[in-house]
């Protein structure tokens, strides 16, 4: 099992807190340090929204070891060449560290904040799938030139090409569509955490989606995306569920967020129940686990969640 650091800029977080946190997720040895790509957040006042691509170039140059991911970017936001040129440019900054994912998005308020058109969920799914092959012939997956219903790319070669594996990951909660999509296109299948029964039908669909697009399944990573409330007892599980509690941007005190996480199976306690959470996931085949941190960002807090998940 891998562990990275998952983290959400658009609740309040600047980009100096965005590169401690990152220097963190390097000095701890993770496998990656991650952020989402919003503009805004509903139910958040006046947030913080750094962009996401500009802040993982330059945490490319900060950084020297640490994978960078974001989880993930919505194909309402950007043109698929303006991400592949995004993608491409902070691959080569960071010397193949990055990997990029992509998803339909699915906030309309952050779209109708900002003028941007939100498209009906068929269209965006039409338009995400057109996404995800124009980037495999703007990364040289595929030859030649690309021409979809909503997007073309004339080019035969478009340079630079990415410098390493730049990953793809596919990242949503769609049952069928989203699944298929992830087995065909993607080097990552992304999911929040959710019931057991959920992500193994999940699983399945991609491995299957995978087999019949010509792949091995067991190419494409599997993660989950997760909050964690972690002590290494009892006692110090409820201390630190109160300081996640004091801090949270929604504004949820302790016993809703533990009873709200434990409802959803998210790995909540001490450090044994903590790791029987996680081998249950990767009992079904989770390859990855992204911690999702909403606060407060102290070290000691964050050491001893992946502590207790293993890391």
């Amino acid at each position: 099992m891998e562990f990275a650091l998952m983290t959400e800029p658009q609740l309040g977080m600047s980009y100096d807190t965005q590169r401690t946190l990152a220097a963190f997720a390097e000095r701890r040895r993770l496998a990656a340090f991650a952020r989402s790509d919003h503009y805004s957040f509903q139910g958040v006042t006046a947030p913080h929204a750094t962009d996401a691509f500009a802040s993982l170039a330059g945490l490319a140059a900060e950084t020297s070891s640490v994978g960078l991911v974001v989880l993930v970017s919505p194909i309402t936001f950007r043109h698929p060449a303006v991400m592949a040129k995004n993608a491409t440019t902070i691959d080569e900054i960071s010397n193949g560290r990055f990997s990029l994912g992509v998803g339909t998005g699915w906030m309309e308020l952050e779209h109708s904040e900002y003028g941007i058109e939100f498209f009906d969920t068929g269209t965006r799914f039409d338009r995400f799938e057109e996404s995800l092959a124009y980037l495999h012939h703007a990364f040289g997956r595929r030859k030649g030139p690309f021409e979809g219903r909503h997007y073309s790319l004339l080019a035969e070669e478009v340079r630079p090409l990415p410098t390493g594996p730049l990953p793809i990951v596919v990242g949503g909660s769609g049952e069928r569509r989203t699944p298929r999509l992830a087995g065909t296109f993607a080097d990552e299948y992304n999911l929040t955490i959710r019931p057991r029964d959920e992500i193994v039908k999940r699983i399945e669909r991609a491995r299957e989606a995978a087999v019949a697009a010509g792949r091995e399944p067991s190419d494409i990573r599997v993660s989950v995306m997760t909050a964690v409330v972690a002590g290494h007892d009892g006692a110090a599980y409820e201390r630190n569920l109160k300081r996640i509690a004091a801090a949270d941007p929604f504004r949820r005190d302790a016993g809703t967020i533990a009873a709200r996480y434990r409802e959803r199976g998210l790995p909540i306690g001490d450090s044994d129940s903590v790791g029987e959470a996680v081998a249950r996931l990767a009992e079904i085949g989770v390859d990855r686990i992204y911690l999702q941190h909403f606060g407060p960002h102290d070290e000691d807090l964050l050491d001893e969640a992946f502590d207790a998940l293993g890391a």
